[in-house]
C-alpha cells in the first residue's frame, strides 16, 4: 500500500492538524477543487474556503480550510492554512451568523469584493459541516 500513498501534512499557524499516510486528498484551491493522489506531479498553489477531504490508512478525515497554500514534492503535500476547523467544532449558529455579516460586508473595490467573496465561500462552506 505504500507505493499507492503519500505523506500529508496539514498545519495552522497555532499548530499541526494533521500527520498522515493518505491515499486521496481534495482540498480547494483559488480557482477551484484540486485532488491529489499518490506520485502527482510538483504542484503549488493558493488555497481558496472550503473543505479539505482526506482518505488516509487511518480512516476520512474532513477540515474546514481558508487560505494559504498546498504544495506537492517529492510524493509529501503539504498543506500550510490560516483556517482549520472539524465539522464536529463548528457551530451552526456561529456559521449563521457569519454568512449574515459577510452578505453585509462592502464590495466596493477589488479588495473589497474578493474579501466578501472568501468570508461567503468560508462561511457556506461551514454550514455545510454535516
Amino acid at each position: 500500500m505504500a507505493d499507492e500513498t503519500f505523506q500529508l501534512s496539514v498545519i495552522t499557524p497555532d499548530r499541526p492538524i494533521l500527520e498522515a499516510e493518505a491515499s486521496f486528498c481534495a482540498f480547494p484551491a483559488h480557482d477551484g477543487e484540486i485532488g491529489i493522489q499518490a506520485h502527482r506531479a510538483p504542484l503549488l498553489v493558493k488555497l481558496g474556503a472550503g473543505w479539505l477531504r482526506a482518505h488516509t490508512t487511518d480512516g476520512d478525515y474532513r477540515l474546514l480550510v481558508d487560505g494559504g497554500f498546498a504544495q506537492m514534492v517529492g510524493n509529501r503535500l503539504s498543506v500550510l492554512t490560516e483556517f482549520a476547523q472539524t465539522p464536529e467544532e463548528i457551530d451552526a449558529a456561529t456559521a449563521r451568523a457569519d454568512l449574515a455579516a459577510a452578505e453585509v460586508l462592502p464590495a466596493g473595490d477589488e479588495i473589497e469584493f474578493a474579501a466578501r467573496q472568501r468570508a461567503l465561500a468560508r462561511a457556506r462552506a461551514a454550514l455545510k459541516a454535516e
